[in-house]
């Protein structure tokens, strides 16, 4: 995750004539003031001049539909007293729905709390609950009772911080607030509901009565997913913005139903298996790229309702693709409206600021240890795998919970009971997190992006572990990205920056990620970190593509890489569809991709043992004078090995020996220097036969040529060149 910073005036998200109507309106309603963040994630600017920014475009504000008729509604019914209740007795929340919440147990905490529209005594309405343990007061105000505060007043359930209310008056589409009054400040607050399922479009925010009523239509992918997910399964991620992959004419970005068919067309095109997409929840600033989250229950109203985020969802498994959803339990944004101070008291974040304060982002810090707040979280996980089917939630900046002392220096943090810098609150969130995804839905995944060298963060709980699927590994692409970015002259002398990772390799189940982080704030696109002339920079990216995909652990491509992009992502604006419809070259690089996944999900060699070290040799390591590389990677049963051979020179090689497993043909499958990605087409006549020559310690060896900044991939095919396996 990036450096969050304070919004800069010149950053400011365009104002059409349609949302400066929309503002207007917002100011002259009451209970439903703009964000006024200052504390979040925003694009540095362009300090180069090389480039030429695209003109900046305008994020989709889709109408909210009629609210229509709920066929079938929940029925209040009394219940009655129960001894020893926390609370008097609620036809909503039972006495368990309490304790298991005030316990930190609860993980359904949404079909309980925040707005249902229901029925009682046989009439419409939406039943309200809200914790607010430290309230004097509190009531719904809205659009259908003229936010009037006396209209719809709530009822404190006993002890438990919960209160509740039902009216007859609100309905789906209803706007409400919770209205607070504080017993600790005496201080009225108009907070949103923290469990609001949709919200108003932002700079508004009020949230809105609404259902998660859909007819899905994913039951065959829900029932198989399992297999897609597997850890020995080929996994290869583009990770994306949703308001910024792509545009409609007049400078609208896509909303969630008319994405479905050009965003599946592209990932089917280029072959990824797994869909990320960075956070949807609703935040009130459109330039934190959703890492600033307001609304851990809602899918952002930007680009359309719940409803249609999950006809996207529904249309990219029916294509057999996955879907992966970015979730920040690490910190949330300190806007009025929001969970800062709700009900007069540090509520949801950790009073004391040397723990509940993040110093880099300005933001608030959730309070690990206080049980109502990991029953929040917990639920807020569980809610997108079960009510939006997703498959995977990436945990977002997990280092920055993992220590008391991230981002802070001497003086600034306090240290734990045992005098330590772990934040242990935190560590048994991660933990409890963990363990309730894998039980409710074994056939998903969570996925760390964690940044440092914590042990065991992909390792089950029970050995010790905090329980992730698998974590990015960020070390791979800070030493990969550095190396590149030098001059090949130079490479010579950092050939332990590609060697060091297999070190590590296998301690964790990594992901290998070149992700949105590293084309934002003046770090410049991929293509623009490469070195030399135009042809050896996309050379450059050829063959930084073949290496990581190559490389043990499974694959992650942020959007605008496979279009060999220029510059780097900015979140007011498309990707370069139009120069990269003009250039070739470019092409070339999204056919390269295209081939690469083809080649990955097809060949168990290069993926069944991702996360094992017996899929993995080095072949040679030690060429440094020749800033060469050549590995092998193996599949289950050994039978059928890869080998690919690394040139990170411009300097071609003819009759370049390595050694080989096994005697036999070796076709060559893949070689990054061919005219159909922009190369010249050097290479080794589709394959070449082993020689009884030793080398590299084994028995026998092939004689390569090495086209210069490329990489040749070949596959082992048995005597004379007869196929070990079936052609794919």
């Amino acid at each position: 995750m990036s450096t969050r910073k304070k919004k800069d005036p010149a950053d400011a998200e365009t104002v059409t004539p349609r949302r400066a109507r929309a503002e207007k309106s917002a100011a002259a309603k009451p209970g439903a003031a703009a964000s006024t963040t200052a504390s979040a994630r925003s694009r540095k600017k362009d300090e180069t001049g090389k480039t030429p920014r695209p003109k900046r475009t305008r994020v989709t504000r889709v109408p909210v539909p009629e609210p229509s008729p709920v066929e079938t509604l929940p029925v209040l019914e009394p219940v009655p007293e129960v001894a020893g209740a926390p609370g008097p007795a609620s036809p909503w929340l039972g006495e368990h729905d309490l304790h298991f919440f005030n316990e930190g147990t609860h993980r359904r905490l949404y079909e309980k709390l925040g707005a249902h529209v229901a029925q009682r005594d046989g009439r419409r309405g939406v039943h309200f609950a809200v914790w607010a343990p430290n309230a004097r007061n509190v009531s719904v105000v809205g659009d259908f009772n003229g936010w009037n505060g006396d209209a719809d007043p709530l009822r404190a359930l006993g002890t438990s911080g919960v209160w509740e209310g039902f009216s007859e008056s609100a309905a789906r589409g209803s706007l409400y607030k919770f209205r607070i009054d504080s017993l600790v400040d005496g201080r009225r607050r108009e907070k949103a509901d923290p469990f609001a399922i949709f919200a108003e479009q932002a700079p508004r925010t009020a949230s809105v009565v609404w259902d998660l009523d859909y007819e899905w239509n994913d039951a065959q992918w829900m029932k198989t997913r399992w297999a897609r997910n597997a850890l020995d399964s080929p996994i290869t991620i583009y990770e994306m913005h949703l308001g910024s992959w792509r545009h409609r004419p007049g400078g609208w970005s896509y909303g969630y139903r008319d994405i479905a068919d050009p965003l599946i067309e592209h990932l089917q095109r280029h072959g990824f298996t797994h869909v990320e997409m960075m956070p949807l929840m609703e935040h009130p600033f459109y330039a934190s790229w959703g890492y600033q989250v307001s609304g851990y229950f809602a899918a952002t109203s930007r680009f359309g309702t719940p409803q249609d985020l999950m006809y996207l969802v529904d249309r990219l498994h029916q294509a057999g693709i996955a879907v992966i959803l970015d979730w920040v339990p690490s910190h949330f944004p300190e806007d009025d409206h929001g969970l800062g101070h709700f009900d007069g008291t540090h509520l949801f974040e950790h009073a004391d600021p040397r723990k509940g304060f993040h110093p880099d982002w300005k933001s608030l810090v959730f309070n690990y240890d206080r049980n109502e707040v990991r029953a929040f979280l917990l639920s807020s996980a569980i809610f997108w795998l079960d009510r939006y089917h997703v498959d995977a939630i990436r945990v977002d900046a997990v280092a920055s919970m993992l220590y008391l002392d991230y981002s802070r220096g001497h003086g600034q943090w306090i240290p734990n009971e045992h005098g330590g810098r772990e934040n242990l609150g935190a560590i048994s969130f991660l933990r409890a997190l963990n363990e309730a995804v894998y039980a409710d839905f074994p056939d998903t995944h969570t996925i760390a992006e964690e940044s440092t060298s914590w042990p065991m963060v992909s390792r089950p709980t029970s050995e010790g572990g905090l329980g992730f699927g698998m974590k990015w590994d960020m070390g791979w692409m800070n030493d990969t990205l550095a190396y590149f970015s030098r001059d090949p002259i130079h490479r010579r002398y950092h050939q332990s920056a590609l060697t060091f990772r297999m070190i590590y390799a296998f301690n964790e189940n990594f992901v290998l990620p070149l992700s949105h982080d590293e084309v934002v704030h003046g770090k410049g696109s991929l293509v623009a970190k490469m070195p030399g002339d135009p042809w050896q920079r996309l050379a450059n990216l050829r063959l930084l593509l073949a290496y990581q995909w190559m490389m043990p652990g499974k694959k992650l491509l942020f959007m605008g890489a496979e279009l060999a992009q220029p510059y780097e992502w900015n979140h007011d604006a498309p990707l370069d569809w139009q120069g990269f419809e003009a250039s070739p070259q470019r092409q070339g690089i999204a056919r390269l991709v295209a081939d690469l996944n083809a080649l990955y999900t097809s060949v168990p060699s290069l993926h069944e043992r991702d996360f094992d070290g017996s899929g993995f040799e080095w072949i040679d390591c030690a060429d440094a004078a020749g800033s060469t590389l050549s590995l092998l990677r193996w599949d289950a049963l050994r039978s059928t090995p890869v080998m690919a051979v690394f040139n990170f020179t411009p300097v071609p090689r003819t009759g370049y020996r390595v050694g080989a497993p096994v005697a036999g043909h070796w076709r060559e499958r893949l070689n990054t220097d061919s005219s159909l990605y922009g190369g010249t087409d050097m290479g080794n006549m589709g394959g070449v036969n082993t020689e009884e020559i030793p080398m590299h310690g084994r028995p026998v060896s092939v004689r390569l040529v090495l086209p210069p900044l490329a990489a040749v991939i070949l596959r082992y095919e048995g005597d004379g060149g007869a196929p070990a396996i079936t052609e794919w």
